[in-house]
This record gives C-alpha cells, structure tokens and sequence, in this order.
C-alpha cells in the first residue's frame, strides 16, 4: 500500500471512530445540513490561501475540506445511499468519459477546444438524464460568480450574447433610469459580467481583489487616524479628507 492510500484510509477509519458509539459527540450529531455551512466556509478558506499563495496554509486548508467531504460521504453510507469509494469511482468515470481526446488516443485539443468538447459531452449527458443545461450550477454559488458561469457555459454552446460595444450601451442606458430599482442593479451587474467574461477576466476574482486593495488602504487610513490622534467616527472633517487622500489616492 502507497502512502497516499494508506493516509486516505486512516482518515476514512479516523472519521469513522469519531462517528461511531463512544467517539465525538459533536461528529456524531452532524448532518448534511449542519455540515454545509462549514464545507463553504472551507471551500473559501482553501480560495484564500490560493490568493495568498501560502503553501502550509492551502495544505492544511485542503485537509479541512477533505475532512468534511468524507464526513458526508460517511453519513451517506451510514444511510445505504453511497459510499467514499463510490464518489470516487463517479468522479473518476466522469474524468475518463469527458475526456476522450486523452483516453480514446484521438488527436490533440487546445485548451479551448477541450473546454468546449467537456461542455458538449456535459450537455448530452444532462439530455440523456432528462436534466435542464443549468441544472449543474450550485444555486448557492455567489450571484457574481454564477452569472459568469451561466454565461460562459451558454457561449461554449452557441448563445449569441451582445458584443462588448453593446453591453456598454445597454448599461449607459440603464444608468439614464430615474429609478435606480433592484432588477436594473442586476441588469447591470449581468451585462459587466458578460463583459469580463469576454475579455477573458473572472468578475468575482476581479470584485474580491478590489476588495482586498479598499480594505488594505482604508486600513491604511485607520493607522493615518490613530497617528494623528483621532479614530474613526471621531475625526474632524479636513483631517478625514486629508487622510483619505493620502490613504486612497497617495496624495
């Protein structure tokens, strides 16, 4: 037995003594659904050390996701209904199926034309299941990132979206609405999807960097503040100016 095989095992066979009389309470009382929440929260934090690009981090991230996902392969075999072994035949199967250019020794693809095939295959299995195309995208998946994923897998099919000129179009007109309303924000929000999308960038990555550069300078400016003498909310209103233009604007 390889390592890897052997350390696979030892946690199925830890997870299972947790979970069996005499083991963790708290393991034992977990459900699927107390269990999701802390397998998004893992999911994220495995994101979040990508970004950081710190290496001890993402291992250790990964196991806590690998913890939870035999967790609820557990629970499901306690139930009859699946087991670990049989997620990672179904994985393994879908991996081997959809990519034919690798297994059937047929020519080699580019990485557009592998996507693209992987799309097709994926949408013949879905009619063959009696499944709608979209049936596939995690209704919990961020509004963001989802509509980029909608919209990508639509092109890969054929679905003519509006060029890049005329989704800025349709969003200057949106903005002309005297009533900014919720359903405009999200025709708005769908259009610069669309957009990244073209231009080959991922709108959730692109938001979440904004993100991170507004929290590091406005932390910034809470230093500025504190220097000064002053905190946030107690601060006179030239100071605050000053301090966020240095903060902000580097001036």
């Amino acid at each position: 037995m390889d390592r890897t095989t052997e350390a696979i095992n030892q946690l199925l066979k830890t997870v299972r003594t947790l979970r069996s009389p005499g083991g963790c309470n708290w393991d034992i009382s977990q459900t699927l659904k107390t269990l999701r929440p802390y397998m998004l929260e893992e999911a994220y934090e495995v994101a979040d050390a990508v970004d950081k690009d710190d290496m001890d981090d993402l291992k250790k991230e990964l196991g806590d996701l690998l913890l939870h996902i035999v967790m609820a392969a557990d629970i499901c075999s306690e139930q009859n209904i699946f087991n670990m072994a049989d997620v990672a035949e179904q994985i393994t199967q879908k991996l081997i199926r959809r990519h034919p250019h690798v297994f059937d020794e047929t020519s080699d693809l580019t990485p557009e034309q592998v996507e693209k095939q992987w799309e097709a295959i994926k949408a013949e299995e879905k009619k063959n299941l009696k499944k709608k195309f979209f049936d596939s995208i995690p209704a919990a998946m961020p509004a963001l990132q989802k509509a980029w994923r909608i919209q990508q897998r639509a092109s890969d099919v054929g679905f003519p979206f509006k060029t890049r000129e005329q989704n800025t179009e349709a969003i200057l007109d949106l903005l002309k609405k005297e009533d900014l309303t919720e359903e405009t924000v999200g025709s708005i929000l769908q259009l610069v999807s669309d957009m990244a999308r073209q231009s080959g960038i991922e709108p959730e990555k692109a938001l979440r960097d904004k993100n991170t550069d507004f929290i590091q300078r406005f932390n910034h400016l809470e230093e500025l503040l504190e220097y000064k003498g002053y905190s946030l909310g107690n601060v006179e209103d030239e100071v605050l100016r000053q301090s966020i233009g240095i903060a902000f604007n580097g001036n």
